[in-house]
Parts: structure tokens; sequence; C-alpha cells
């Protein structure tokens, strides 16, 4: 065995670097290269700064302590040039990569584990007055108030163990603190589609990011969405799209008037309490019954409905498809970001346990001066940290991985520095002689494979 093959050996076995390791079998250069991120002059290849992101993401770093505590970041202009280029697909990239990792789960998944899509949105507050996409008076669940702020909306997948960021737009209202009209934008360019997008309502968005999401080859069993989604129209559009829907329904005559002899929900209700015995749940010591009925719907067509009764709250849910049990269609439903224990004890407020990690271990919302990209970077480290996690033998939750992935990244990239100044030190030693080849080919053969774990030198 050669000098260089027994180091690269023994050095597999010391570093371990699960990120690179997971870009590496998804090809993400591959993935860069069909979202249009091609190296376009001389300087950093977009692989390499990408990934860099990824690692300030993952150890909490923004970009100038990165900057200071790395020996190998570049200047402030080259992270910013990355994403100010209005030319790079970015939800492209998110999409492609999302869709190679979940293909890479298939193996450990069972023909029993459901897999559902889920439109959410969220409120992000922001305070800066010229945020591009923030709008005034948005209403947040978390605050309880009113904000100035982004509203996102996202498409995410869950298989029951696993958590994926899709894609996601930014809505915007008629109360825009800036008009994407004054800033110039080629009419051609991916930032100025996304610019236009936002003026869409939010049910068009849900159903754009559905169909991309489907067109990639993404398979799912159920769409789940929250009141504000469940229209006719829209549960109509979505099944036209091969895919089922669950979803809470507002209790709303207008809306919601059936074909049958009880044209309301709540008319439904009672007539199925009259005809059925009520079953009775318990989730996290919140107790509640429920019972169930079939209807006929105008637009949407034959449903199921199950009626969740708490101290506080009637809850209808609704499935297109009929054939589900009444728990099967509430255990689904309790899929949508694990928010059902919220929703039993407050049907206003929802709990979004995705978001919240992302905000906490992700900087989700934190780069406040090019949203969008930051963003796409914040949900895939979100990704690529799932996918670890998932593939474990021993998964844990995403806050201790995260910790963990952080130290990982830390101590490979500090305890090498430190041991190759050693080394170099050793070198110079009067001790030794001067002209040691075998040392200098070490040492040097120790810093490129380093470079390569840390995928700081990489074909991109």
């Amino acid at each position: 065995m050669g000098l260089d093959n027994f180091i690269e050996t023994a050095m597999k076995s010391v570093l371990k670097n699960p990120i690179v390791s997971v870009l590496r079998e998804i090809n993400f250069s591959s993935i860069l290269k069909q979202s249009n991120f091609i190296k376009r002059e001389v300087g950093v290849k977009p692989y390499i700064i990408i990934l860099q992101f990824l690692y300030m993401f993952i150890i909490n770093k923004k970009i100038s302590t990165f900057m200071k505590q790395s020996s190998d970041s570049f200047k402030k202009d080259v992270y910013y040039r990355l994403l100010k280029d209005k030319r790079y697909n970015w939800r492209k990239l998110l999409l492609f990569a999302s869709v190679k990792l979940i293909n890479k789960l298939s193996p450990l998944q069972n023909l029993t584990d459901t897999k559902v899509l889920i439109i959410d949105d969220t409120v992000e507050i922001k305070r800066g007055k010229y945020i591009q996409g923030s709008c005034k008076n948005l209403w947040s669940n978390k605050e309880h108030r009113a904000v100035n702020g982004l509203n996102i909306v996202s498409l995410n997948y869950s298989d029951s163990h696993t958590d994926m960021m899709l894609d996601f737009s930014v809505n915007y209202n008629k109360n825009q603190i800036v008009d994407f009209q004054d800033i110039n934008v080629h009419h051609l360019s991916n930032a100025y589609k996304r610019r236009i997008e936002g003026n869409s309502g939010k049910n068009i968005q849900a159903i754009n990011m559905l169909s991309r999401a489907l067109d990639s080859g993404i398979y799912a069993d159920y769409l789940l969405v929250d009141s504000w989604y469940a229209k006719p129209n829209f549960i109509n559009e979505v099944k036209q799209k091969g895919i089922d829907v669950i979803t809470r329904v507002a209790n709303s005559n207008k809306i919601w008037q059936f074909a049958d002899k009880c044209k309301t929900l709540e008319s439904l209700y009672v007539q199925a309490n009259k005809t059925k015995a009520s079953k009775l749940g318990n989730y996290n010591s919140i107790k509640y019954s429920y019972v169930s009925t079939t209807a006929t719907h105008k637009t949407v067509g034959r449903v199921k409905i199950v009626f969740i009764k708490t101290k506080e709250n009637l809850i209808p849910i609704l499935s297109t498809n009929t054939i589900l049990s009444d728990i099967q269609i509430i255990n689904t439903y309790k899929k949508r970001w694990n928010i059902f224990q919220t929703t039993l004890r407050d049907s206003a407020s929802l709990h979004e346990q995705g978001y919240k990690d992302l905000r906490e271990y992700f900087q989700f919302g934190k780069e406040e001066n090019r949203i969008f990209e930051a963003l796409i970077l914040s949900f895939l480290a979100y990704n690529l940290t799932s996918y670890i996690n998932r593939i474990n033998n021993e998964p844990q939750t995403l806050g201790n991985l995260f910790r963990d992935l952080e130290c990982q990244l830390e101590t490979l990239a500090i305890s090498m520095e430190i041991f190759l100044k050693i080394l170099e030190n050793l070198l110079q030693s009067q001790q030794l002689v001067k002209r040691n080849k075998d040392l200098e080919q070490i040492i040097y053969m120790l810093r490129v494979y380093t470079k390569k774990q840390l995928g700081l030198m990489c074909e991109s």
C-alpha cells in the first residue's frame, strides 16, 4: 500500500463528515448544474460556497464569525455574490435535493408508513424597513397580533418518521413595505418569477408547489391542509392531481352545503350523534370523543367527516378517501407538524414543530437581507440533518443530533488544524533532517485529505 493510500485509509477511520458524505450520495454537484449553479467566471465554485453556508447553519455561526474562525473562509462579497445572483434556480435546488434524499429513504420505509404532503404557512416578523417581500398587518398565530413580516407558504413531506421541506413561496398582501416592481430585476430571471408569484393567492401558490413536487416524482398518499386552504374548489383541484385530501374544515354553511338530507356540518354532526355511538380517545392526557359520517358535496363529491369533540371545541376533519377508518383519519391528520395536541386545546392556534426546529437550530428567518436564498439554505440544512438522523441506527431528537453534528464539524476542523501545525513545527525542528521529504509529503496529504473531508476541495 502506497503512503497516500495508507494515509487516506487511516484518516477515513478518524475523520467522518456526514454532511459531505450525504452530498456525495445524492450527487449534489449534478443537482447544482441542473439548477443553473454554474461558475461563469474565475472564482469559487458554488458547491464550496453553499457547503460553507451549510456549515454556518449547522454550527450556528454568522458569516462574519465564520470568517474569523475558519482559515478556509472567503471574503464576505464571495458569499453575498452567490446569494444575489439572479440566474440561480434556488427552488429547483431544494426540490431536486429533497427528491434524492426521499428516494434514499425508500429502503427504510415500511409499506404501512403513510406518506403525506403538508401545506402550511407561517409569519416571520421582520423589523427592517426595506426587506424584500415584507408586508404590514400580517396576523401572527405565534404572537397573537398583527405584525410586519413575511408570510411564508411551504410544502413539506413526512413519512411518519422523517420530515422534509420541499418548496415555499413568499406571499404578499396589499400592504407591501417594498414594491418589487421598484427593484431592477430582469423579467426573465428566477428572482423576478419568484416576486411575481408573491402576488398570487396562497391557494394558487399551494397548487403550484404541489404540482412541482408531484411532477418531480414525489409520491404521497394524502395532502394535509388546515381550514384556511380547505375550500371545495381547492380540494377538487388536488383530487384531480391524483392525491386525496385530509383537512380540518371551517364550520361555514356558505362553503359547506351538502346534497344530503342534512345540509350543514352542524346538522351532520347532530344526526351522526343520534344514529351512532361516539367513541372515546385520549391524546397526551387530552380526552375527546369522536363520531363520523359520510356526505356528498356538490363540488368535492363523496367525503367522510370525523367530528372530534373536546370540552371546548368541535373539530370537523374531512377526508376525500371515504374508506379510511375514523382513527386512520385522525392519526393521519396528527402528522400535520404534530399540531394535534394544540388543535385540541385551542382551535385557533397551531404549534409548528418543523418551523420551531428551523428557528432554533437552523437560523430560520435570521438572514434578512436576502430572504429567499437564505431560507432555501436553511431548509436544505434541515433536510440533510433529518436524513442523517433517519439513517442513524439510533435516531435522536433533532436537537440532540444537531448538537452532535455541530460538535463533530467543529472538532474536525479545529483538531486537524492543530495537528497539522504540530507536524509543521516538527518539520522545522533542528532534531529532524531539514529536508525530510516524507514528512513534507505526509503533511501535504493530510491537509489535502482534511480539506476533502470538509468539502473544501472537491469536484463540482
